[in-house]
């Protein structure tokens, strides 16, 4: 027995003193570190840098010029070209599924579930994205004042500012959450899909009824997916897997990570 534990033990310091003749140098160490981290860099440029860049373009375009793109009145146009009886009750009703009152007892309703299971990590991170998400779209709309098009009577009429647009962020949000919560089970795809196909179809329910620019929509759905991918790399949701109610939680969802104690310990 003393024998096995020695050659463990001598293992683990051959394997130290291996990694770190890897990393005596600055290049190996970059590339160390690299490997390592490529996953959460790519998932920090294309969730979180690309959204945010594409949002600052079309702010700053929106608020130099409320008319905001070439492209805006075109798609709208085109969009309302297709309007008839059976699309016009299908988009009023469908467009409500997208709206806050809506998303918010599906929401809570996760968030008691979540409780319930004692995972607490994941119930912090549903309620500071929604509550950032919702906080985030009414301080851009006060800021950017951006009127609403009028290019025709909209059977779903809003009162409030345009940009961005509130049901493309909301539904965005709700469909980020569930993704990032479903992202180490056997459903995330089906999360993915049908998530997609859900705020897809909000996006035109707000152009049919002619309540949003196709700018507003766009920027709500890119403010939405960097707010919940930056919250997900920040509170770490997806580091352990769902279990069962009845099974026991993994040590992550109901403690602090060593580096958040590390932190928490400096502060105190």
């Amino acid at each position: 027995m003393n024998f096995v534990s020695r050659k463990g033990a001598k293992f683990d310091m051959d394997a130290e003193k291996t990694s770190q003749n890897q990393s005596r140098t600055p290049v190996s160490f970059i590339k160390n570190l690299l490997v390592a981290r490529w996953r959460s860099l790519l998932l920090l440029f294309l969730g979180v840098y690309l959204p945010l860049q594409i949002f600052q373009i079309l702010a700053v375009q929106v608020w130099q010029y409320q008319a905001g793109f070439p492209w805006d009145v075109p798609i709208l146009l085109a969009v309302h070209s297709t309007a008839n009886s059976q699309l016009d009750t299908l988009a009023v009703v469908l467009t409500k599924f997208g709206s806050f009152w809506t998303v918010l007892p599906i929401l809570t309703t996760v968030a008691l579930i979540l409780l319930w299971q004692k995972r607490w990590r994941s119930l912090v991170y549903l309620l500071i994205t929604a509550l950032g998400s919702a906080f985030i779209n009414r301080t851009a709309k006060e800021l950017w004042h951006r009127i609403r098009p009028g290019f025709w009577t909209s059977l779903a009429p809003e009162l409030d500012f345009s940009f961005p647009s509130g049901h493309a962020m909301t539904s965005t949000t709700l469909a980020i959450i569930v993704l990032i919560l479903a992202w180490q089970s056997s459903w995330r795809w089906v999360a993915l899909i049908f998530g997609s196909l859900y705020v897809l179809t909000i996006g035109w329910t707000r152009l049919y009824l002619g309540v949003h620019f196709p700018s507003d929509i766009l920027a709500g759905w890119m403010v939405a997916i960097a707010w919940g991918t930056g919250v997900s790399m920040i509170i770490k949701p997806h580091l352990v897997k769902a279990v069962a109610v009845t099974g026991v939680q993994p040590a992550a969802e109901t403690t602090l990570l060593p580096e958040e104690k590390e932190e928490l310990a400096i502060k105190e």
